[in-house]
């Protein structure tokens, strides 16, 4: 594919084979510029080798020096096998037999400093020509380093011959960059309007270099080719920032509808103010935890002293990403376990005490703080994202994290899963019946208690599947769920209590409303005050929230 660019391993080999005997210093060096012409990864490959140490001399008993490098395993005497650096062959004394040499007695090829700014020439245009695309493009656009003129012919040699369109585009913006030093106006000119039509963010503050120098000299044509590469970018920018601005903010609200999805269970339509709730999503966060390294060597925890030890699957480092799957069920039903503990055994006692249930949860969650530290200690633990999560997608200069658009296709499932066992399920049907009026289910025949208790361990159990996922977005520690629970609630309030829909629209509507502030104000402090403000006025407003739902209590 790189045509030109690509050297012959054998000529390779016999260029450096006759760099390492020169006589001079001049001479290796001519040599090894000479490589510039058709540069590769063998030739790179070769100059390590060269630098490290491996190729010896070795001189036969006429005098002639022959290069050669090591093979197999070291003799008793401490010699190795050679073959020939130029073919590869094995390397034979006249008499036939192989030639071993012990490297501690013999001299091997070495190095000089003039010589090692040589080989990096060479290696820097070697680079263009990597198989891996990423590498080829990262070589591309490091070539544009300097603007130094001497590295245009190469680059303008792979752009005859380079298919992919990323690293194409790669090669042209480099092209230009460099011909911004050009002394030919018109060339100066045309690589300002390339670099605009490429909207190349990298060239932005080499071109106002530019415009300065032009002003300076009162070169017209280059000041209005400036001038228009620089707005044609910085449209760009605006564009960037504008679909960056909706995507952290879609992010953010999808964060906050995980959180909040939870809550909107057992407090908009149970009435129960869990205080606890930030808890249940660390009890999620750390059970993605052990999950974690169970697949990996396993876990040692000292509950109250006691040393438990939790063996692992040992799972090679390619098997390791599944973790993330078997841990999002995990979470899942290790918090809903842990709520319907707490309904059990607290909670079934203070439905209609709203006060009593409050101050309870509030010291609950304090117990389960104290308790996730006995386990797994104060200091956070590492939770390390799967590889399929640890990534983004670049599309025009606008950066995708995976992590964040998995949680935005995560909220969306859990909404719909939600939605379909509140509306299409036998269960749903009991809820919606008890939230609605307790007594009259129960004159009814259903068995409240069970319905409540199930309600309540399933909003739990949405609150370990936030916690699995904020395990990839930030640090797993007893207190993970604090830095969340004021803004589920406030979510909640903000959407209607008791409504998913309104959760829904509250979620997206903060977090867009706090990244646009963000972007727009320049302060991540003021953009927050700003939102809690604008909160504030709503409940004045409408106190009720987005969407007012009657009759939908315990009581």
């Amino acid at each position: 594919m790189l045509g030109a660019l690509q050297a012959r391993e054998g000529s390779v080999r016999e260029m450096i084979a006759s760099a390492t005997v020169a006589k001079t210093p001049a001479e290796q060096r001519q040599i090894i510029l000479s490589l510039k012409s058709n540069p590769s990864p063998e030739v790179v490959k070769w100059f390590d080798r060269w630098k490290s140490g491996e190729i010896f001399l070795h001189e036969d008993p006429s005098g002639v020096i022959t290069p050669a490098v090591l093979t197999g395993s070291a003799a008793g005497d401490d010699s190795f096998a050679t073959i020939r650096v130029t073919d590869g062959s094995p390397l034979l004394a006249a008499d036939g037999s192989a030639v071993r040499i012990n490297p501690k007695e013999t001299g091997f090829a070495d190095t000089d400093s003039g010589l090692r700014r040589a080989m990096k020439e060479v290696a820097d245009l070697a680079a263009l020509a990597d198989p891996d695309l990423t590498r080829r493009i990262r070589a591309i656009q490091d070539s544009a380093i300097g603007q130094k003129a001497e590295k245009l012919p190469a680059l303008q040699l792979l752009r005859t011959t380079e298919k992919d369109p990323k690293a194409v585009r790669a090669l042209e913006e480099s092209i230009a960059i460099i011909q911004l030093r050009s002394p030919v106006a018109g060339e100066r000119i045309a690589a300002c309007g390339k670099l605009g039509q490429l909207n190349s963010l990298a060239a932005q503050d080499t071109i106002r270099t530019i415009l300065m120098e032009a002003e300076v000299a009162k070169d017209a044509s280059t000041i209005h080719a400036a001038k228009t590469s620089l707005a044609a970018i910085e449209g760009h920018v605006s564009r960037i920032n504008a679909v960056g601005t909706v995507f952290r903010g879609i992010s953010l609200g999808s964060v906050l509808l995980v959180v909040a999805i939870g809550l909107a269970i057992t407090f908009g339509l149970m009435g129960i103010i869990n205080m606890a709730h930030g808890e249940l999503i660390a009890v999620g966060a750390y059970t993605t935890y052990v999950v974690q390294n169970i697949f990996a060597a396993g876990l040692n925890i000292s509950p109250f002293g006691i040393s438990v030890s939790i063996p692992g699957l040992n799972l090679p480092a390619g098997s390791m990403g599944m973790y993330f799957v078997v841990a999002l069920p995990a979470s899942f039903l290790a918090a809903a376990l842990v709520g319907l503990i707490l309904e059990r055994a607290v909670i079934q006692f203070l439905y209609r005490r709203p006060l009593e249930s409050l101050l309870a949860t509030w010291g609950i969650s304090l117990v389960l703080q104290q308790l996730l530290r006995l386990v797994f200690g104060a200091n956070n633990v590492q939770v390390s994202s799967p590889s399929w999560l640890s990534g983004n997608w670049t599309v025009n200069d606008v950066v995708f994290g995976w992590n964040r658009v998995f949680v935005i296709g995560f909220a969306v499932l859990i909404i719909v899963v939600t939605w379909l066992v509140l509306n299409k399920t036998s269960l749903g049907l009991l809820i919606r019946a008890v939230m609605q009026n307790r007594n009259m289910a129960a004159c009814m025949g259903v068995r409240t208690e069970r319905v409540n208790m199930l309600t309540f361990a399933f909003g739990c159990g949405l609150a370990g599947l936030a916690g699995a996922f904020l395990s990839q977005i930030g640090n797993v520690g007893p207190s993970l769920g604090q830095n969340y629970i004021v803004d589920a609630f406030m979510t909640v309030v903000v959407g209607g209590v008791g409504n998913i829909l309104g959760t829904v629209i509250s979620a997206l509507g903060i977090g867009m409303a706090d990244q646009s502030l963000q972007q727009y104000l320049g302060n991540p402090v003021i953009g927050k005050i700003l939102v809690l403000g604008a909160i504030i006025l709503f409940l004045q407003w409408r106190p009720a929230g987005i969407f007012v739902t009657r009759s939908r209590s315990l009581d």
